[in-house]
């Protein structure tokens, strides 16, 4: 049986950012034909929206791009960090929230800023939370997700040889 891969995208409620994420990267993913080999999740730091569906304004932006973000908001656990090969966060904040739940100090995989996959973006650079602002805001986002995605997805071939 072949190798599964797991992935999950981070951000402080799991309603805009990491569902944009996840749902940009499941496209670029099933477009590579890679869908049974990589499993792709999302959460945020707080469970201020658990259970909730992603941002009404996230999910007009990614609809007019032709993605469908389906994704469910819940709180990272500290078990995930046993369950997924690769954990990136939106920001340094959520990052260090990341770093100071239990199990953290033993993890084994990639746990970075998501932004660090984007050719185009400065060192230590975040996506932005567009919560507060206006339209322009999530279209920003999912350009950033787009961007990061593809660079994850060749960091992702060429760690484990797809």
């Amino acid at each position: 049986m072949r190798e599964r891969i797991s992935v999950c995208f981070v951000c402080l409620g799991n309603i805009c950012r990491s569902p944009t994420a996840e749902g940009v990267f499941r496209e670029r993913v099933d477009e590579a034909g890679l869908s049974d080999r990589i499993h792709i999740d999302s959460a945020g730091t707080g469970a201020y929206h658990a259970g909730e569906p992603a941002d009404p304004r996230s999910r007009a932006e990614a609809r007019r791009r032709g993605v469908e973000l389906r994704s469910i908001s819940r709180q990272f656990q500290p078990s995930d960090f046993q369950r997924f090969d690769y954990i990136l966060a939106m920001d340094e904040a959520n990052l260090r929230n990341l770093r100071r739940l239990p199990g953290a100090e033993a993890y084994g995989g990639t746990l970075a800023l998501l932004r660090a996959f984007d050719s185009t973006a400065p060192p230590d650079a975040s996506v932005p939370d567009p919560y507060y602002g206006g339209p322009g805001g999530f279209a920003e986002v999912y350009d950033q997700c787009v961007r990061a995605s593809a660079g994850l997805l060749d960091r992702i071939r060429s760690d484990r040889g797809l």
